[in-house]
């Protein structure tokens, strides 16, 4: 039950299925769009950012969410925006996607809510789609506010800058919008980020060789930038590095499993593996990824006779040691220190 009493349950849907309901004709998967986009903002319909009324709501495993957790560390919003982390329990509850198998109880502490998705039928009673993350949820109405992955870090960025701490880095400069957003929208969305996706849910080998050709087509033009840019776009980190880390951290790690012969793996990319390990060095990238959640094992009782790489081995990696390896990207940069514009 919510903890507020005048918040009313909701009836719970079973989840929807990628693979049957996201794939097109071709056999491509098609994401499903974000529902709940109202942008923060001055209009007068827009969200408002204000300190202590949202909580953010994201998973270990996924990206999509995994930014949005850094971005909020990284900005200093710990104490602005509450946050949670849902997972999926080993029974019955994982019909309905997303559930708080983290907490002692299997409740939010905060709302007392028993899956994500109480918040979006909440929201919206009609609601169809898969309940995901990254959900910011309105704690005055326990309803989702925005599930926009592609803008709120964004909003992070701008709309809460007031509330941001003092040395607070600018990853989105104003002076650089244009270009990160361009980036983001028509290169690391499609190609990278949902690449990956794009080849792991394909249901044809023409839908699989599309993706595959335009994710690593993507990765080697980001190998010769990364050659001479410390970071994408020069010497300091912005909010397009996040979202390419994110993805980064899962290849290897993950996403690997689920495909078949890959070009190369992303330790075997020179400038962007020694990228991404300048990246894990920052606080906040490595306090939000969790590495031994990420490469769970599929058989954790082990009793098949073939159990995959990571039921059998991901417990005993060191994966913090194999991130932390040392690296040499400070010296492409003219504030080799300095790894964020910071504008007092």
């Amino acid at each position: 039950m919510p903890k507020n009493p005048n918040i009313k349950p909701v009836e719970l849907k079973l989840r929807p299925v990628e693979t049957k309901t996201e794939i097109d004709e071709r056999g491509a998967f098609q994401r499903q769009p974000n529902h709940f986009t109202t942008p923060f903002g001055d209009g007068e319909n827009d969200l408002k950012a204000e300190a202590g009324r949202y909580r953010l709501f994201w998973a270990r495993g996924c990206h999509w969410s995994n930014r949005a957790s850094i971005v909020r560390e990284l900005l200093g919003l710990e104490d602005v925006i509450s946050v949670n982390q849902v997972g999926h329990s080993a029974d019955e509850k994982r019909k309905y996607g997303w559930d708080f198998a983290y907490d002692e109880d299997g409740r939010d502490p905060e709302t007392g809510a028993e899956f994500l998705a109480e918040f979006y039928y909440r929201a919206d009673p009609d609601y169809t789609g898969r309940t995901t993350v990254p959900a910011l949820v309105d704690l005055n109405t326990y309803t989702v506010a925005n599930n926009d992955y592609h803008r709120l870090t964004n909003y992070f960025e701008t709309a809460f800058k007031p509330f941001q701490k003092s040395d607070a880095p600018e990853l989105y400069p104003e002076e650089l919008r244009s270009q990160i957003d361009d980036l983001n929208d028509n290169v690391l969305f499609p190609y990278v980020n949902n690449g990956v996706y794009r080849m792991m849910f394909a249901q044809s080998i023409t839908a699989y060789n599309e993706a595959f050709k335009d994710f690593f087509t993507t990765l080697d033009y980001f190998e010769n930038l990364l050659e001479t840019n410390r970071f994408l776009f020069g010497d300091y980190v912005t909010d397009s590095d996040v979202r390419f880390f994110v993805t980064l951290a899962r290849f290897d790690t993950h996403y690997y499993r689920n495909l078949g012969p890959i070009k190369r793996s992303i330790s075997e990319y020179k400038n962007i593996w020694a990228y991404a390990r300048d990246l894990y060095e920052i606080p906040a990238f490595q306090n939000n990824t969790y590495f031994h959640d990420i490469a769970r094992g599929w058989d954790t009782k082990k009793e098949k006779l073939f159990v995959d790489f990571n039921s059998r081995f991901a417990d005993d990696i060191d994966f913090h040691a194999i991130w932390s390896q040392p690296q040499d990207r400070k010296y492409l940069s003219k504030t080799p220190d300095q790894k964020f514009l910071i504008r007092k």
